[in-house]
């Protein structure tokens, strides 16, 4: 039986499920999720391995046509560059709903590289039969290889949609160890869990400018010892994630190191304060620091 591995784009406008639908088709979390537009600003790489492929998913941030920003155009340089370096792309929409921000997203799609379009949350269309002239429409709109509608959320039609992509990659031996989930460090996955909390726990009182830097992490044996700084714009901003006597930041705290200890299999000691950098999200040098291209 012959081996097939590839890379595998998942792309789309922001809060469309691509984040749930990675971490569901990996088995675990490798990517940070919440309601709030743009959760994702890096490209995280998911891997999941089966006995006859190796499927090396890369998730992108939503495509931003909303708010102009150096960080804005950094994600969206990456969700560009990503395009163009795979063997298959999943267009991932939103049952029911394409608006111009999913159509920005289509103009960006290669045309000499197969496309399946992913109709994440369809187990919340009641009438099955309204999704037909959905999909018709926008059968029209693109050459797509294939077309599956699924519910990243409840993990159905999952194992249909990886059906569908394994023929699309190369045949070819494994790129990664068999139990490698991800390709990112610990300490990037350590800010990244900061930075779910602080978008669940905050919610719309935060503006979407908001960082999280490690400034240490130690290993001692199976121990991690981590030290990181949330940053926010201006001080009120800081007064919101701190909560009244620092409950807040407490609750941010306590959440991120009971997942980082499930992530890491390890003890965690985490220590996070909050500082103030005003315009960090338009400095292309601090931009660069936390690796945004």
């Amino acid at each position: 039986m012959s081996f097939h591995t590839g890379f595998i784009a998942i792309v789309g406008r922001p809060n469309v499920g691509k984040s749930t639908l990675l971490n569901r088709l990996i088995g675990q979390k490798v990517s940070i999720v919440s309601r709030k537009a743009q959760t994702t600003r890096h490209r995280i790489t998911g891997i999941r391995t089966d006995a006859d492929a190796q499927y090396v998913f890369v998730d992108t941030p939503g495509f931003q046509t909303k708010f102009k920003s150096a960080l804005n155009e950094a994600m969206n340089r990456g969700v560009t560059t990503t395009l163009a370096d795979v063997d298959a792309v999943l267009f991932v929409i939103e049952a029911g709903k394409f608006d111009a921000r999913d159509a920005a997203v289509l103009k960006l799609l290669p045309r000499d590289q197969p496309v399946i379009l992913v109709i994440n949350k369809a187990d919340l269309v009641k009438d099955k039969g309204d999704l037909l002239p959905f999909i018709d429409k926008l059968s029209r709109e693109f050459a797509f290889h294939a077309i599956v509608p699924i519910s990243a959320q409840k993990i159905q039609k999952v194992d249909v949609l990886l059906d569908a992509i394994r023929p699309l990659l190369p045949e070819g031996e494994p790129m990664y160890e068999e139990d490698q989930v991800t390709d990112r460090s610990e300490r990037f996955l350590a800010a990244e869990l900061i930075r779910e909390k602080i978008f669940r726990l905050v919610g719309d009182e935060l503006p979407y400018s908001t960082a999280v830097e490690i400034e240490k992490f130690e290993e001692e044996g199976n121990l991690r010892r981590i030290y990181a700084a949330i940053l926010v714009d201006r001080d009120a901003q800081k007064a919101i994630v701190i909560g009244k006597g620092g409950e807040r930041l407490k609750e941010i705290s306590s959440q991120a190191r009971t997942d980082m200890e499930k992530m890491f299999d390890s003890k965690v000691f985490l220590e996070v304060w909050v500082k103030v950098k005003s315009g960090w999200a338009d400095d292309t040098r601090m931009l660069r620091q936390f690796g945004y291209e």
